[in-house]
């Protein structure tokens, strides 16, 4: 198979399907069944944005040996072609009476004994891409063969980046510096949140991004509320805190860090609360260990953030990433999922100001055998300032 439409050679992706296959055998799998966009592409190389439309399911099969199975809709059969898998099956979507259910079921029938397990991720952080009156359909026509929960499976696998992974992340998050490093010209007083969002995407597709799938973030005076809001037309006003937090995608893969801004000379509050925030991403940075857990990690921010007289911001504290915005783990008390080299994570303190106003701090980083490497180019120690 030819290798032009891959994003990585073929050989990435025999490599993250062997290491499945693994996973599989030791939870007695005899094929995997994956419909989500970040698991498709992470085994194919299949990337379009024709995800956008939910009118057909799509379908990737990993048998226990071999290579997978594409079951998709026909529309997606001349892109999945050009890339490394040769087994590709498809019918005419969508269809009403029988959406691939039939095609599935026969491709499953052959791939799994009549009383084996076709494990299907269901846990925290997964979805099932297809109506659930199909997937009913499907596993009645399959019985006595069982439906089991893949998640460990896949998840084990995709939380541990390649170097070929790291260095689409990394080329991801130099987009959004370069964009974030032209900020200053365009965020002003007087201008609308709305405006700064927009011109703020516009230079992240001119920095190199294939497109912007998130970008949020807010303003007001000392800090802002949340860091989830769509902008509104508010004028930024000297004394604001602007923060931008964005997920912009290069070749499949995400960045996600932040960066805050005064508009004006930035308040005492504003400049405690940044520089407690840039002194829990280094405690994070100091501290970071493959063999830690995902909560021992947040305990380190937490209590820096303590130690500097703030109080932690509730909710997780970064969390990993790469071919989705936000991955597995989660810094927070209660999950705890050790961290190994090869994990792409974001450091994510954050604090509360004042009733209504906190401030979030950003950056992505790859964990080595010894210790953190920053993707992201570190913030400023002092909160940057744009002049009125």
């Amino acid at each position: 198979m030819a290798d032009s439409a891959l994003v990585f050679p073929a050989a990435e992706y025999r490599g993250r399907v062997a290491a499945l296959q693994a996973g599989m055998e030791a939870a007695g799998l005899h094929a995997l069944l994956l419909t989500t966009p970040p698991d498709v592409f992470y085994v194919t190389g299949f990337l379009t944005r024709f995800w956008e439309s939910p009118a057909r399911p799509w379908f990737v099969l990993v048998p226990a040996a071999g290579d997978p199975v594409a079951v998709i809709p026909s529309i997606g059969a001349d892109l999945m072609g050009r890339g490394w898998i040769a087994d590709i099956r498809s019918w005419d979507a969508p269809d009403p009476a029988d959406d691939g259910v039939s095609l599935l079921a026969e491709t499953l029938a052959a791939l799994v004994p009549e009383r084996g397990r076709v494990g299907l991720p269901m846990g925290l952080e997964t979805h099932l891409r297809m109506p659930l009156a199909d997937y009913d359909r499907v596993r009645t026509r399959l019985a006595p063969r069982a439906f089991v929960d893949a998640t460990a499976v896949v998840q084990r696998v995709r939380e541990i980046k390649s170097e070929a992974e790291i260095g689409k992340i990394r080329a991801a998050c130099a987009v959004a510096d370069r964009a974030f490093a032209r900020l200053p010209g365009i965020a002003a007083p007087g201008r609308g949140l709305d405006a700064v969002f927009r011109a703020f995407q516009v230079a992240l597709l001119e920095e190199g991004a294939d497109w912007v799938s998130y970008v949020a973030g807010g303003a007001g005076p000392g800090g802002y509320g949340d860091v989830i809001s769509p902008a509104d037309d508010r004028p930024l006003a000297t004394g604001d805190v602007l923060m931008i937090d964005t997920g912009a995608v290069r070749q499949g893969y995400f960045c996600d860090f932040d960066r805050n801004f005064a508009i004006g000379p930035a308040g005492d509050a504003a400049r405690r609360a940044h520089g407690a925030l840039y002194a829990a991403t280094d405690a994070a940075l100091a501290a970071l260990r493959p063999g830690m857990r995902a909560c021992d990690l947040h305990r380190v921010m937490a209590e820096a953030l303590v130690a500097r007289g703030v109080r932690p911001g509730g909710g997780r504290l970064g969390h990993g990433l790469g071919l989705s915005l936000t991955e597995w783990p989660s810094f927070t008390p209660r999950d705890t999922t050790e961290l190994r080299a090869g994990m792409v994570l974001t450091l994510e303190p954050g604090v509360a100001i004042a009733p209504g106003r906190i401030m979030v701090h950003e950056e992505n980083i790859v964990l080595r055998e010894d210790g953190a490497e920053l993707l992201s180019t570190r913030a400023p120690a002092e909160l940057p300032e744009i002049p009125v």
